[in-house]
């Protein structure tokens, strides 16, 4: 089998600095670390957010201690599930939340056809003459 030892590394590196050059690899490195660190922390908040909705949902039903113990009995992919289920409720509560609001602004904006160009005129004729 192939490995990667240090001379691949060496010239991986020599590459890299080429294509990119010396200055930009500490940002590259930077933003690198940064979405690793990002990619934990949204797998960790996956994760509890689906323990509190088992939680929740165990506690609607009274049966909180049996719901964390299957909880712990889940396999990964089970719980994969639960966090889509959940990010999937999320989002289409978003959604309507969104659309709703939308809907609200469309309702206030005066309908096609009911723009009175010559009464604009005159209202504003009659502001200027106030002033």
């Amino acid at each position: 089998m192939m490995g990667i030892g240090f001379p691949e590394l060496m010239i991986i590196l020599v590459i890299i600095m080429i294509i990119f050059g010396a200055g930009k690899l500490p940002e590259i490195g930077s933003a690198f670390g940064r979405s690793i660190k990002n990619f934990k922390t949204s797998m960790k908040e996956a994760e509890e957010a689906s323990a509190d909705t088992a939680q929740v949902e165990g506690g609607a039903e009274g049966q909180a201690p049996a719901d964390e113990l299957q909880q712990e009995n889940l396999s990964d992919e089970e719980k994969e599930r639960l966090a889509r289920e959940k990010a999937q409720a999320d989002g289409e509560a978003k959604d309507k939340a969104m659309k709703d609001q939308a809907e609200s602004f469309t309702a206030s904006l005066p309908r096609k056809g009911s723009y009175d160009f010559a009464q604009d005129q005159a209202d504003q004729a009659e502001k200027k003459a106030k002033a």
